[in-house]
């Protein structure tokens, strides 16, 4: 089983679905795990089953001052952020549906979707980097929640999709500028729908048969572990993570 003692983990979007799951997972392992979301209400909830010690830290990854106080008080708890997970997201109003194309899109949901599927990331994770940079530390991970739409395209998404192939980009990019620093940047895939907001509207028995909100865990619990020699500027599913671990 993966060893995460002491190391200290920020993961945004953690009040449900992936994000929960994954802190959860990661507190069992050792971590000392950041809990960021706008509810706080919901992230103490998370905190109360966490196995180890949580930092239930409120924000909106659009308000960069809000960032900031993340990453501050994280390291005034903890000393150090040792990697971050940038799994905050979100669909659209009408992901999928026909009200959903781009001629319904309207410009200040175009813009939502963007500010938090790539402002957050790119607030976070400056931040983030900037703390690791200053603290002296030799290893260091980043790791970006994408989707199988970074990489192929269906009809009225364009907005999600538009904001995960941009992900995609990113995490390439920020991998080649930190390489040097034994800071890898990577992404993750769940490998396909999982029973999340982002599928709330499918009928529950269809949500019971698909990929489930744990189906991270194990993956992103071994890109964390990485040392400053780990993978860097990859993008996989999680099955595809996973082998690579093995």
């Amino acid at each position: 089983m993966t060893n995460l003692d002491g190391e200290t983990i920020i993961v945004t979007g953690a009040s449900k679905g992936l994000g929960r799951s994954m802190a959860l997972h990661l507190s069992e392992l050792g971590a000392n795990v950041v809990l960021t979301a706008r509810s706080e209400g919901e992230l103490e909830a998370v905190a109360a089953e966490a196995a180890g010690e949580t930092l239930v830290a409120p924000a909106d990854v659009r308000d960069s001052d809000a960032v900031d106080d993340v990453v501050r008080s994280t390291i005034d708890r903890f000393g150090r952020v040792d990697t971050l997970i940038n799994n905050a997201g979100i669909p659209g109003e009408h992901f999928g549906d026909e009200r959903g194309s781009i001629l319904n899109t309207d410009e200040g949901e175009w813009d939502r979707i963007m500010e938090v599927n790539l402002k957050g990331v790119y607030l976070f994770t400056k931040r983030v980097l900037e703390a690791m940079l200053e603290t002296g530390q030799e290893s260091g991970n980043v790791l970006n929640v994408s989707s199988g739409l970074g990489r192929y395209a269906v009809p009225n998404a364009s907005p999600y999709i538009t904001s995960k192939w941009g992900l995609e980009g990113f995490t390439r990019a920020i991998a080649l500028e930190v390489e040097g620093d034994g800071i890898n940047v990577n992404a993750i895939d769940p490998g396909g729908r999982v029973n999340t907001q982002i599928w709330g509207h499918l009928p529950e028995d269809e949500r019971a048969e698909i990929l489930q909100p744990d189906v991270m865990d194990d993956a992103a619990a071994s890109l964390a572990a990485q040392g400053a020699d780990g993978a860097t500027g990859e993008s996989k599913t999680t099955e595809e993570w996973e082998a690579h671990f093995e």
